[in-house]
């Protein structure tokens, strides 16, 4: 899978969860200052956020992981992007949650609370998620999408 992750610092879990998702077998992209000096791309929250975001909805990654202080502004950023459900976790319940009730296709982080240890487990509940078939589920993803067309 293509991930596509971005980080305002290289702080906290932000190496290591550019090396964790490779080690699963990801191709990783990277924006923001896990991608420092490289052309525009600039390291704020905001822009790197909506650099990740915007490779799911152009298509050229399948999810994003993006990653600030509290991973507020970021999971913010993400979600201004039509298409992009983006997911704060701080756990791996919220991060089952997330695929299966809202369909995410966005994990945002905080680099303050996040340990590695709990890095490798919301990621494990992260991919391991998928999204939900019933109707109602389905009914409101589709309503989360159309919110974002209006």
């Amino acid at each position: 899978m293509r991930i596509s992750v971005s980080s305002d610092m290289a702080a906290g879990v932000a190496d290591a969860l550019v090396a964790d998702l490779r080690r699963r077998g990801h191709d990783v992209l990277t924006h923001g200052a896990l991608n420092p000096g490289v052309g525009d791309d600039r390291d704020d929250w905001a822009w790197a956020s909506e650099a990740a975001a915007r490779d799911v909805a152009d298509g050229r990654a399948d999810q994003a992981v993006v990653c600030c202080w509290t991973g507020t502004g970021a999971s913010i950023a993400a979600n201004k992007v039509p298409g992009v459900r983006a997911a704060l976790c701080a756990d791996a319940y919220t991060a089952t949650g997330a695929r299966r009730w809202n369909d995410a296709n966005a994990l945002a982080l905080s680099l303050r609370v996040v340990s590695e240890p709990l890095l490798g487990e919301i990621l494990d509940a992260w991919f391991e998620g998928r999204p939900s078939e019933e109707a109602d589920d389905r009914a409101n993803v589709a309503h989360v999408d159309a919110i974002a067309q209006a």
